[in-house]
């Protein structure tokens, strides 16, 4: 199997990191190497969060080059335009439609652009934005978006979908295995 690249990008409190973790372990449950770096320094609430997931047969190095990805998942707008260079010719963008202003346009410094998703759609070719907002809230817990965007793409990996919801199942907690479960049909109806 060739490399499959993903990045993930958000913004801190948005569950990145889980989503990587989720991606990850259903990687190696379906017996694929799988490498995955992740920037934990502004995984603050507000910050620019970036993870990379490799899989394939062998993966030497956890890092995603510019123009390589195969797939960009995105949990806000602006986020899925600042990573965007990532993706390679043909690579799929999914992205969560629901804005979050980052501290620099919180704190007056910027401004979000108005026009951030024709912006998405003049930079890729195969964008896909969704409300994960309001699916997560249907799920039971608004902060199950990352569970939504797994949802979202899970049929564009080369993972099972079965293996992902067990993958889920595992890492998921009391009440948020419920919530997270359904959060990710939610995704994958979306």
């Amino acid at each position: 199997m060739q490399i499959f690249n993903i990045v993930i990008a958000g913004v801190g409190g948005q569950g990145v990191l889980m989503a990587s973790k989720v991606l990850s372990e259903s990687a190696l449950a379906s017996g694929m190497d799988v490498k995955q770096n992740e920037v934990h320094g502004m995984a603050q609430r507000g910050g620019s969060v970036i993870s990379f997931v490799r899989i394939g047969d062998q993966v030497s190095s956890p890092v995603v080059m510019p123009g390589t990805a195969d797939l960009l998942i995105s949990f806000e707008p602006l986020e899925a335009l600042r990573y965007s260079h990532y993706l390679k010719p043909g690579g799929r963008l999914v992205y969560n439609k629901v804005t979050i202003n980052p501290s620099t346009v919180a704190a007056g410094l910027a401004i979000y652009p108005a026009d951030v998703e024709q912006q998405i759609d003049a930079v890729c070719t195969e964008a896909l934005g969704i409300d994960a907002l309001s699916i997560a809230r249907e799920a039971g817990n608004g902060k199950a978006v990352n569970m939504v965007m797994v949802g979202t793409v899970m049929k564009q990996l080369p993972i099972t979908e079965e293996v992902i919801t067990a993958v889920v199942k595992q890492l998921s907690q009391g009440k948020g295995r419920e919530v997270n479960l359904k959060a990710l049909a939610g995704g994958a109806a979306a």
